[in-house]
């Protein structure tokens, strides 16, 4: 694991132009570490991987992702990094009923690289056969997309994330409505990918998988409150500071939250 961070945040302010953001954000994470985003409904998670793909306004402070550095101007705008990122939303705008493969849903990931008018080529295919491989569905790989589970599913757009071969990724609460089979196979995939030097942001309310998986923690709440290795900072004090006003259940496999969905 390399100790030059693929993504830093300095006094990190990303705030939507129509209310609401997170502040405060102190934290780097290196190539082949995996850092896990925990706090309650509303804290900032998705406004976080939002602001570093440059999709909510850097506000205040510095962000640099790679050696790209981008800083809070007057506009309140970042500079676009492309290239780096792939990302892994909540949900997806994927009609199970279009008649697409696997195959080519994960070659969508490459759509930055191709541009406009190129068609995929040799390295295109390869990347895609690889992404499938890592995340366990080359034999898939002509089943259309509809037809998978939806734990397959979520692993394929794990796969057409990766197919960009980013340095950097986002994945915003993967694990929701996933089976154990399906559970199990994404860890292993998070596992490889830290092998293989890619850093990983996850946000998660499971504490198994920060505890299994990442190196750090991360709790947000609106700020950032703590950030630091996992056995540091997933304490119950923590949590409850974290989750202040709701009933909050830790024990060494989950986080339980009333009421908490994950968003």
């Amino acid at each position: 694991m390399s100790d030059s961070p693929v993504l830093r945040l300095v006094g990190a302010a990303f705030t939507h132009p129509a209310g609401g953001g997170v502040s405060e954000l102190e934290l780097a994470v290196p190539a082949g570490a995996a850092v896990a985003l925990i706090g309650p409904n509303g804290a900032g998670k998705s406004t976080l991987l939002r602001g570093v793909l440059g999709l909510v306004p850097l506000t205040a402070g510095t962000m640099e992702i790679g050696s790209t550095d981008a800083t809070a101007n007057v506009s309140g705008t970042v500079h676009a990094r492309n290239g780096m990122i792939g990302f892994l939303p909540q949900s997806t705008e994927l009609d199970p009923d279009f008649p697409i493969s696997l195959e080519q849903v994960v070659m969508q990931g490459r759509y930055r690289r191709l541009g406009l008018v190129r068609w995929p080529g040799r390295a295109d295919r390869a990347a895609v056969r690889r992404a499938l491989e890592t995340v366990g569905l080359e034999a898939l790989a002509k089943r259309r997309f509809g037809e998978l589970s939806g734990g397959q599913r979520q692993r394929g757009l794990l796969a057409r994330a990766l197919a960009g071969e980013p340095r950097l990724l986002l994945l915003d609460e993967p694990f929701n409505g996933l089976d154990q089979a399906n559970r199990d196979a994404l860890v292993e995939t998070l596992r490889a990918l830290k092998r293989q030097g890619v850093a990983v942001v996850v946000s998660t309310h499971d504490l198994e998988l920060a505890k299994d998986v990442c190196d750090s923690v991360v709790l947000v709440n609106g700020v950032q409150l703590a950030f630091g290795p996992v056995g540091e900072v997933l304490t119950l004090g923590n949590v409850q500071e974290c989750f202040e006003g709701v009933e909050v259940e830790l024990d060494e496999h989950t986080l339980v939250v009333p009421g908490h969905e994950g968003h």
